[in-house]
């Protein structure tokens, strides 16, 4: 099936808020159901709510709701992982629940039937949320089964982060646009854990999120510009206070540390606020006069 593109509207902001309180309401009732219930009958829940979302779904599409059909896809996919993991787990296979630390097939299998089940549903009803699915838990997948943590496990996750990007940005259908999302918070994830310490470390930052300010306008994704403006505000908050427990300090007392002039954060926002100004209109510049949003 084609796939849709879904355009932001009140409606459409009501059902994908309705779907995924859905999810929450979910998630909630197998939580109280697994303290009154053995494994078998927590897997035989999961499954009767896999059932009823699924069921949910087909009757939208049936009915032309593609939006509303969409959605309790991408909610019907979170409950069959859940159900098999359940099943696993009432199966005997505890290493469905373990620490990525221990490799564990069982956990690599609810990965790849998960994936199987998201490529499925996204074929059939054509709805691009469900890419958000795929692209986090392909992740998961690849360092669940080739790392154990630490700095091999950033650096793998700086590689999917700009496979994502590659495909994403080969890839010009609506799903791309979930693909260029985790991906630049994939990369921008691991360049945090590497550099968040030292203000060389923080002007590296800095300098990661002028080039996701690129990617943005030579892909056409303003996700990296968001992600671009977040790194320029986290740096700017470095300069400005000073290390993350100072910063956690300042936050929770509300106050501004000693050692901060009280005029300094107007002035530091304030040419932030210029910067990003000047980075927005250089993209304009670059843009074709027809292309401008109005003002």
């Amino acid at each position: 099936m084609q796939e849709i593109k879904p355009t932001w509207a009140s409606s459409s902001f009501l059902v994908y808020a309705g779907g995924l309180t859905v999810l929450g309401g979910g998630v909630g009732a197998l939580t109280y159901l697994s303290g009154h219930y053995g494994r078998g009958a927590e897997a035989g829940w999961a499954l009767l709510v896999l059932s009823i979302l699924y069921w949910l779904a087909h009757a939208f599409r049936k009915s032309g709701r593609q939006i509303a059909a969409g959605i309790f896809a991408f909610v019907a996919v979170l409950a069959w992982a859940a159900f098999v993991a359940l099943l696993f787990r009432w199966w005997g296979w505890n290493g469905v629940t373990g620490s990525f630390e221990h490799w564990s097939w069982s956990r690599l299998a609810l990965w790849v039937l998960v994936l199987a089940s998201a490529w499925d549903d996204r074929r059939r009803f054509g709805f691009p949320f469900i890419t958000l699915i795929s692209a986090v838990v392909g992740w998961i997948f690849v360092i669940d089964l080739i790392t154990a943590g630490g700095n091999f496990t950033a650096f793998v996750t700086l590689v999917v982060g700009i496979a994502y990007l590659v495909v994403g940005t080969v890839r010009r259908s609506p799903s791309a646009f979930w693909l260029h999302l985790v991906g630049g918070l994939l990369i921008g994830g691991t360049i945090l854990f590497w550099a968040h310490t030292g203000d060389g470390q923080w002007a590296a930052v800095s300098f990661a999120a002028l080039c996701f300010v690129a990617i943005a306008y030579m892909t056409g994704r303003s996700s990296w510009a968001v992600l671009g403006a977040v790194g320029f505000f986290a740096a700017t908050v470095h300069f400005l206070v000073g290390s993350p427990t100072e910063i956690a300090q300042a936050i929770f007392a509300g106050t501004i540390p000693p050692h901060v002039s009280p005029w300094a954060p107007s002035l530091a926002f304030g040419l932030l606020g210029f910067w990003l100004v000047g980075l927005g209109l250089l993209g304009r510049r670059q843009a074709p006069a027809a292309a401008l949003p109005a003002e």
